[in-house]
């Protein structure tokens, strides 16, 4: 199935079971992400608000929320997709055995995208303030487009084959914004939208920008793509949409074709205001911070547009599903593009960015008796300079020689597979003053933070306990919980401060030092503001251990040590993953909006089916 349009996608969904129309007056104010949160933790289908308050458009969200719909929505071209992406990594491919993969080389060629004179014609002009003005958090800045799809050329090579599209928030209203005159736009470090703006901010010119929402559920999807250089996104949408992207010129801007809104404007030289807060995927509020203005130009809609919507928040959410597909499609393209590399798991539960774990191969030193962390490291480098991998602060990395059933997906496996090989007097390495996520909020500064690679190689050198050791702990630190095979959760008093927090935890240290005996199958030990909470489940523990916590200054060891400046200890590691005074404040729901909300989900409602 082709969709042409958003409104064809939904159709198709609800004729297969995959939406629920919300026949409801709901409000964009809270109400309609509360509604989303819900049905997405249910499981449920793709939402069709029919009746939005404030506005006179429609609006759909869940629409990749679970594996099913997104593998039904591209059910005809993803395959098609695959060979593409398999071909462009070796194109000797496509020499050696022409006639089985013309298919996909025809693909590729139908859907470079094609230009249309008709464009203007079936769009109508309305203001921001127009469109629904959709807050999801309480301590949001204001409105935000999250599903945008972003459109900028690179002024030294024009045209829409060189272009960049990207999905980057965009805040509609709120702050020191003028009304209907200006917007947000909040991209991260390494994006492609951040090379056009540099092209422009040097020439002293401002950039032209097309915001899209709606269209062909392929082109959101092209937004968040990580393609290979050379594969133009809006090809890639044609392909994976099964036609042709079609565009036109409007008052000297792009327009994209079948897209229900467009919003066109110029980034100036210079102009930031402060975008912010907003409810984002660690789980936290990614606060106030001065990213660059676009002057509104002109405001367009196509007749009985739909106005598409997500809710961030912490994983798993709904973006959840855009990295399941992109894995999909893209396999392993990062390991083709590092030797030695198997695979890298970005951890979902823990944010994606701080923790990574991965699997390489060990084959720098076959002479040695003991195999000590060699290639990996390399391989560990490697990784820790690709892409948006650079924002990670934890990476643990192993040889997969080691064991050939190990999988990063098998997140306790593999935590047990590497504690039980880590060397932590020689396999901790770590990367201080650099680049973090700009949403991490647990290092120094905005960008700014620490990363650590702890790489284990070798034989097995330990058994992990599976029980909690007796132990005499300092006063303050209570209660104690195993979460895994060799790590314990302890609870911990209140954070109060980096200068009295190395002193409590020095004093933790020393207590532990003394009784080393005990610990001996201990590897980690977790310093909790919440122990229950940390360990009712996997997922709490992995985002509440590595987003919380900065490398540099919040790990420590029992009977730990420096020498010819590396940094190790001959005990357990402790990482202090309470909250701290300039920590982002935790997301939280309205318990007078999940109140309201029940009227849907109650019988006669139109989600009574998911209470």
């Amino acid at each position: 199935m082709f969709y042409s349009s958003l409104e064809d996608c939904l159709n198709d969904l609800e004729k297969h079971g995959h939406l629920v129309r919300v026949k409801e007056e709901v409000d964009p104010h809270l109400e309609m992400a509360a509604i989303h949160l819900r049905v997405h933790a249910a499981g449920g289908p793709a939402l069709l608000f029919e009746n939005v308050k404030g506005t006179k458009f429609r609006a759909a969200s869940n629409i990749f929320g679970t594996k099913e719909r997104v593998e039904f929505i591209f059910r005809g071209t993803m395959d098609k997709v695959k060979e593409l992406i398999r071909l462009r990594k070796d194109p000797m491919e496509a020499l050696r055995h022409p006639f089985r993969n013309i298919s996909a080389g025809f693909s590729a060629m139908k859907a470079v995208p094609e230009k249309t004179n008709s464009l203007p014609s079936l769009y109508h002009e309305i203001k921001i303030s127009d469109l629904p003005q959709i807050k999801h958090w309480p301590q949001d800045g204001g409105a935000f487009i999250t599903l945008p799809i972003v459109y900028t050329e690179d002024i030294d090579q024009p045209g829409i084959m060189h272009s960049n599209v990207g999905m980057y928030r965009i805040q509609l209203s709120g702050n020191e914004y003028l009304q209907d005159k200006e917007v947000g736009l909040h991209y991260q470090l390494h994006r492609g939208i951040g090379v056009h703006q540099s092209k422009c901010n040097a020439k002293g010119i401002p950039m032209k920008v097309s915001v899209f929402a709606g269209g062909p559920p392929s082109l959101s999807f092209a937004a968040v793509m990580p393609l290979p250089e050379g594969i133009s996104e809006l090809t890639f949408a044609g392909v994976l949409g099964g036609r042709k992207v079609r565009y036109g010129m409007k008052d000297d801007f792009t327009i994209l074709g079948d897209v229900d809104f467009v919003i066109t404007g110029e980034v100036y030289t210079g102009e930031n205001k402060n975008e912010g807060p907003f409810g984002d995927h660690f789980g936290y509020y990614s606060m106030k911070h001065p990213f660059p203005v676009m002057r509104v130009h002109k405001v367009w809609h196509k007749k009985n547009a739909i106005w598409p919507f997500t809710v961030v928040g912490r994983p798993p959410q709904e973006d959840t599903l855009f990295g399941m597909l992109v894995h999909e499609l893209a396999g392993n393209a990062l390991a083709d593009e590092i030797p030695g590399l198997h695979s890298v798991n970005a951890v979902d539960a823990a944010g994606v960015h701080p923790l990574l774990l991965a699997l390489g191969s060990e084959r720098y030193t076959p002479y040695l008796k003991e195999k000590i962390p060699s290639e990996i490291l390399t391989i560990a480098n490697h990784i820790l300079g690709s892409g948006q991998l650079s924002l990670a602060k934890y990476l643990f990395i192993t040889a997969k020689e080691e064991d050939k059933n190990i999988d990063t997906k098998n997140i306790p496996a593999f935590f047990r597979h590497v504690l039980e090989r880590t060397d932590l007097t020689r396999d901790i390495h770590f990367h201080t003053h650099t680049s973090i996520d700009t949403l991490d909020y647990s290092g120094t500064g905005l960008n700014t933070g620490s990363k650590v690679v702890l790489a284990a190689a070798g034989e097995k050198r330990r058994t992990l306990s599976e029980n909690i050791p007796s132990l005499n702990l300092p006063v303050g630190f209570t209660e104690m919980k195993l979460i895994l095979p060799g790590i314990i959760c302890l609870q911990s008093p209140p954070h109060s401060g980096n200068e009295n927090a190395e002193k409590e935890i020095s004093g933790l240290a020393s207590a532990l030092s003394s009784q080393k005996e005990k610990l001996s199958g201990v590897m980690m030990i977790v310093l909790c503001d919440n122990v229950n909470f940390t360990t009712a489940s996997l997922n709490n523990w992995l985002w509440a251990t590595f987003t919380k916590s900065n490398p540099s200054h919040d790990i420590y060891g029992v009977d730990s040590f420096t020498e010819h400046k590396h940094w190790g200890c001959r005990g357990p590691l402790i990482i202090d993953s309470r909250t701290k005074k300039h920590h982002a404040p935790a997301l939280e729901k309205d318990p007078a909006i999940e109140k309201k909300i029940e009227r849907l989900f109650v019988e006669g409602g139109s989600l009574k089916k998911f209470a």
